[in-house]
């Protein structure tokens, strides 16, 4: 018996791996970091509640033909379970206030219509991933009733509330049986409806070793997970998580929108990501999500007429780009959210065919790679450095040149040696283009050419 549990183990244990065995050099196996799907990906965040009139799992689906089009490879839902009562923000509550780890909300419909659109996703060529809140329920989740030592408390002995989240109550990650309890319900979600990983909101809030135990736990079911961290804390990523939020980055390009900060700080910040985390690390690059678009303000709000190279930028540095509910057609209104309020899907701005062509691009150039398969990235020198960002990408022969302004300001710049080189053509046009050594940039212009 014990011989027969031995070989089963090593046979869980070979096709945990076998997945990401990436090729064989000189003989030997070489291991991928990540799955294989993950490395030219581009992730799409889904905001259930608004997204249709219904605002259900059913009335997404019929979506799902247009986001492939549109080139998405991974579906980021937005947390679907039930969300509590007591204390509930607004008249529907957060997302993040879950009451039932194992229950879908009612408001979007059953975890039979979960199951449904993610075998559609699926079967369409698209990976799922579920929004995944471990550091804390709802104030009235079924976990506060049946296991009250499992959360922290205050002084007085109150449930335990973080920030200004009045609606939540803090998880105790001391209490192992809690842990135990966390993983279980994270397998619910694999083995029940065959989604493909989870994106952990604020996972640094977390104790590492509690990911660590659970990354092995999830893998024995799907070799394949993928685990994206709403944090930038570089441990987390060592042998737990394949991707993390590019946070820094992103407030950097705010401010250089915003005339705040010179082109310098986005170098200083790629830099700072390169030394601080893993080679295998891989960055997710936004201009938007649900927490900047609803609290922070829209990218127009924020970045302005830098809204779209800013968008394009976050396409030609090696990692992993985000596109959140209606950015592909320039929604340009700050989503309610904790209130009933729909997209328009009208795109006055061609944003659909401007995020269709990037998405296409990513794909086509292996010099975009993400991170363990990128493409090698060198500064192209220029004599406006303060306003200009001149780099290349080169991988297998493969070459990616892009120059942005990234100032409100015609420039004139000159280039050490001729841009972009022989033999390229121009995004999005595909046109054959001449090197040259120096270029006009109109305010915020940027340029991008392949070979």
């Amino acid at each position: 018996m014990k011989k027969i549990f031995l070989l089963f183990l090593l046979s869980v244990l070979l096709v945990a791996c076998g997945n990401r065995d990436r090729s064989h050099e000189n003989g030997n196996v070489v291991k991928s970091a990540h799955p294989e799907w993950v490395y030219n990906a581009v992730i799409y965040e889904v905001n259930i509640r608004q997204y249709t009139p219904e605002g259900t799992l059913h009335a997404f689906s019929e979506h799902l033909p247009r986001l492939k089009k549109l080139g998405v490879d991974i579906l980021w839902f937005i947390p679907v379970q039930s969300i509590g009562k007591e204390d509930r923000k607004g008249s529907l509550g957060s997302y993040y206030s879950i009451k039932d780890y194992t229950e879908v909300n009612s408001e979007f419909g059953t975890l039979a219509d979960f199951k449904a659109v993610v075998k559609q996703a699926q079967d369409q060529g698209m990976k799922v991933i579920l929004d995944w809140v471990a550091n804390h329920t709802s104030r009235d989740a079924i976990w506060v009733k049946a296991h009250p030592e499992w959360y922290v408390r205050d002084s007085l002995g109150n449930l335990n509330i973080m920030y200004d989240w009045t609606d939540i109550a803090q998880l105790d990650y001391s209490v192992p049986e809690m842990r135990e309890a966390m993983i279980d319900v994270m397998k619910f979600w694999i083995r029940e409806t065959g989604i493909d990983g989870f994106r952990c909101d604020v996972a640094g809030e977390i104790p590492t070793d509690f990911w660590e135990v659970a990354k092995d736990s999830l893998v024995m079911l799907n070799p394949d997970i993928f685990l994206l961290a709403e944090a930038e804390k570089p441990e987390l990523n060592e042998s737990v998580f394949d991707a993390y939020y590019a946070w820094d980055f992103h407030h950097k390009m705010n401010s250089i929108a915003q005339g705040k900060e010179p082109v310098d700080s986005l170098r200083a910040s790629l830099q700072r990501m390169n030394e601080r985390f893993s080679s295998h690390a891989i960055p997710m690059y936004f201009t938007s999500n649900h927490d900047e678009n609803s609290w922070s303000g829209t990218e127009f709000e924020r970045m302005g007429e830098a809204a779209k190279p800013f968008a394009a930028l976050t396409y030609m540095l090696p990692g992993i780009p985000l596109i959140y509910s209606g950015q592909e057609v320039g929604l340009n209104r700050r989503l309610e959210f904790f209130e009933k309020d729909i997209i328009e899907w009208e795109d006055e701005g061609s944003f659909s065919d401007f995020y269709r062509k990037l998405n296409r691009f990513k794909k086509k150039n292996k010099a975009l790679s993400a991170q363990e398969r990128d493409g090698e990235m060198t500064e192209i020198p220029n004599d406006c450095t303060e306003k200009v960002w001149s780099f290349k990408r080169v991988n297998n022969g493969n070459e990616v040149v892009c120059v942005f302004n990234f100032s409100n300001e015609i420039v004139n710049v000159q280039f050490n040696g001729n841009v972009p080189g022989e033999g390229f053509s121009s995004f999005s046009d595909t046109s054959e283009v001449l090197p040259v050594e120096e270029m006009e940039l109109k305010p915020w212009e940027y340029r991008i050419y392949s070979k």
